[in-house]
């Protein structure tokens, strides 16, 4: 992004934060219209409003679901828009998902004002805005040596634990998952129990991780 985003649309539960969020946009960019959203399904009736965000600050802990869901529908429906995860979570099983479906940044709304501006604003100059902890984390996760893959391993995984697998590298949640595959929740969890165990592995992020080792999925 090379001009000063005009529209920006803000998907936060939290009343009191969406407002600072919205108020921290419009410090930044001067003139910028800021639309805010309390819910995935009121983000999507803004887009389906004819809606076309520049950037979007996007929450992940939703009361009707998670912001992946909308960070994978910003990305392929406005290709345009800079989508920035704006969140309190951290950790591998939040931010692997939520890069994976599109997003560009990831902010940690923890930090001082100041620097969350700056970090926005480094989107002009081509910046990724990675709050210093995310950014050591993902240093961390990609300077790590990856373990070879034994032959056998690939082979171990039935052609529906690897569907599963992929599905949830995507971040794809249990109810997703069992919706696309069109079996039951307790079948997923089923299959979910039997990746973990063969694969050695004790979490989605991890589950994210070997899909991409294995070359099931391209890594990010």
């Amino acid at each position: 992004m090379n001009t000063p985003p005009g529209h920006a649309l803000v998907l936060e539960d939290l009343p009191d934060v969406a407002a600072w969020l919205a108020r921290l946009l419009e410090q930044r960019f001067p003139g910028i219209q800021v639309v805010r959203a309390g819910t995935l399904a009121e983000a999507r009736r803004q887009l389906e409003a004819g809606m076309s965000p520049d950037l979007a600050l996007v929450d992940l802990g939703l009361p009707d679901g998670s912001g992946v869901d909308l960070i994978r529908q910003l990305a392929q429906h406005h290709p345009g828009c800079a989508i920035v995860v704006t969140t309190l979570f951290g950790d591998d099983a939040h931010l692997f998902p939520a890069l994976r479906a599109g997003a560009q940044g990831y902010l940690l709304k923890d930090q001082p004002a100041d620097r969350l501006g700056a970090a926005l604003e480094g989107i002009l100059r081509g910046e990724p805005p990675l709050s210093p902890a995310i950014a050591q984390r993902l240093l961390r996760a990609f300077n790590e040596a990856p373990r070879p893959a034994p032959p056998h391993e690939l082979e171990t995984l039935t052609a529906r634990e690897r569907e599963v697998l992929v599905l949830v590298s995507k971040g794809c949640r249990l109810p997703e998952l069992a919706e696309r595959l069109q079996i039951s929740r307790h079948t997923v969890s089923d299959h979910l129990k039997n990746i973990y165990r063969k694969l050695n592995i004790n979490s989605r992020a991890e589950a994210a991780l070997e899909a991409v080792r294995l070359g099931l999925v391209a890594g990010t």
